[in-house]
Parts: C-alpha cells; structure tokens; sequence
C-alpha cells in the first residue's frame, strides 16, 4: 500500500471516529441557499390556504418551489430526518444536535460528500423497529443495497417511498399525482398515481394483483387528505435508505395537509408481519411554484449503467 493511500485510509477513518465520538458537535457549517430552507417553509406557511367550489384545500399545482427540488441535498436529508439550518443540523425526531459534513477543506470533494451524506441519512433516530428475527436481513439488504435495492435499477420506488409528489390535480371525486424521473438519492423512472375519492371501498385484498404502489382511496378527514392503501408487491422498500424492507400485506396510511403555499406529508406503515409496532414517516414539505406559467419538464429516461463498474459497496 502506498503512503498516499495510507493517508487517505487514516484521514478517512479519521473523520468518520470524529461523527461516532462527537454526535453532539456541528463539524463545519453546510453552505446553504438564502434564505435557508426553514425560512422559506415558514413564510410558505403563513399565506393564506386556497380551497376547492367544495371547501376542501385544493392541493392541485406544482410543488416544485424549495431551492434545487426534491433532490437537492438539504432536502433529501429532511426527509431522511436530518435538518440543516444556517449554522448547524439536528435530528427532526428528537430534537438532537449531530455532526454533519466533511471539514470546509474537503467539501469540495465529492466523494466524502457523498460518505458524509450516507452516514447523515443513518443517523437519525426515527427508524422502523423490525422483528428481532429480521434484523440481520434489515442490515444485509442496507450493505448490498448497489445490488439488491430496486430504486437503484431504474425500477419504482413504490409507496410510501416515493414521498410527496411533484404535481398534484384535484378534481371532486379524483386526486392524481405525478412523481418525475430521478437520479441520485432514488434512480426511478417517471411515475404516477390515481386515487379516487369517491367514497368507494378498497377491493378485497385477495382479489388484487400486488403492484408497486398498491390500491390507493383517498378521503378528506376535516383539511387533511388521508389516503388508505393496500396491496403491494415486496419489492420495494419503505424508507428512502435502510434496506427497511415489507411484505406484500402492508398497509399505509398516508396524509396530505396544505398550509397557506406549503404541503406537508407523512405517512404511517402497518406491517404486523415483520415490524414490531407501526412505524411513521417524517413530515415531508414542499413549497408551491410562484411561478403561474411554471411546467413539470419531462424527466430523461433512467438507464443504470454504473452497478458493472462499482468496486466497493458504498452507496447513499
């Protein structure tokens, strides 16, 4: 081994002992957009809330409007649980101050950037609790997600891992949503959804086909939109990171509040066969496009071609 590479294995180290010994320390500020994030949810919030003929909030229009979208790194790691604000990151669950980010030397860098987010994401504390006999499948499934993690293969993400969507259209008696094409957090193709809410009744579960993003029936429970869905497939996860998988039995319980020009979901996942308790999300926020002649721009197509040239097993 070289001594460069003997450096560069130390330094490393180095740097992840420094998250692990000192949680409660902030390592180097994050350079963030102004006004930060923060700000900009809370002045979203305080405008008034637009409502439907029928008194509903009308949650239709483009929700595009933090700084960079959905994949844009401050807020990936939102709803991973991880908050980032001027000058320092705590843990959304708990309140915790944690280190977060290589030192302001190496943030150029994008490879420990990419290691400091990964862990990021890991450290926040609002984890589905598995069964104990699922635990070594839980860490197993994380380790060799660059393999078995579907969302990384251009496949969908599935519900309630996609999150909020994109675009909303709200009509009487239909919700539809539009999730763009993304690359790297979740490489997922350009999907949608439609949810009636009609008032109808779930088909009965043995006669549905699992799919990736179930059954959806929508309902309004006062302003808030609660969307009940059952029949999935197995083949996605339930967390953006983790390797959290479920079974084909799950059922969430998502739910969509619009609060003057921002959108706030959640959702809550019943899994009783490999989770201990049903696990909920963290809050998801999006703010609306001020733009009125804004457009949702068509996505590329995914096509995955780095998994034949990866040498190690990290990932996001």
């Amino acid at each position: 081994m070289s001594c460069l590479e003997c450096s560069r294995k130390l330094a490393a180290m180095a740097w992840v002992w420094s998250l692990l010994a000192f949680p409660a320390v902030v390592v180097a500020k994050q350079q963030m957009h102004t006004p930060v994030r923060s700000e900009l949810l809370k002045q979203a919030s305080a405008s008034p809330t637009p409502r439907t003929p029928d008194g509903h909030p009308d949650l239709s229009g483009l929700w595009n409007g933090l700084p960079a979208g959905p994949t844009e790194t401050t807020n990936e790691l939102f709803n991973a649980g991880i908050e980032i604000d001027a000058d320092n990151a705590h843990d959304v669950f708990s309140g915790a101050q944690i280190a977060m980010f290589p030192t302001p030397a190496r943030l150029g860098n994008v490879s420990d950037n990419e290691r400091a987010n990964s862990l990021g994401r890991r450290m926040a504390s609002n984890k589905p609790l598995y069964k104990p006999e699922y635990w070594a499948r839980v860490q197993s499934l994380d380790a060799d997600s660059n393999e078995n993690d579907s969302a990384f293969h251009c496949m969908a993400a599935g519900v309630p891992r996609i999150g909020l969507p994109t675009q909303i259209f709200q009509t009487p008696t239909m919700l539809g949503f539009v999730y763009p094409g993304m690359g790297g957090l979740l490489a997922i193709q350009t999907t949608f959804r439609m949810i009636p809410t009609d008032g109808r009744q779930h088909t009965p579960l043995d006669n549905l086909d699992g799919t990736w993003n179930g059954e959806s029936i929508g309902h309004w429970e006062g302003d808030t939109m609660v969307i009940d869905t059952i029949g999935f497939n197995g083949s996605s996860y339930i967390d953006q990171v983790g390797g959290y998988f479920h079974s084909e039995n799950m059922h969430v319980i998502e739910r969509l509040q619009r609060q003057g020009n921002m959108l706030i979901w959640q959702a809550t996942v019943d899994d009783p066969e490999v989770l201990l308790k049903p696990w909920t999300t963290n809050r998801h926020a999006a703010v609306i496009n001020s733009d009125p002649k804004a457009v949702l721009q068509d996505s590329l197509p995914c096509s995955e071609r780095d998994f034949a040239h990866t040498v190690t097993k990290e990932h996001h």
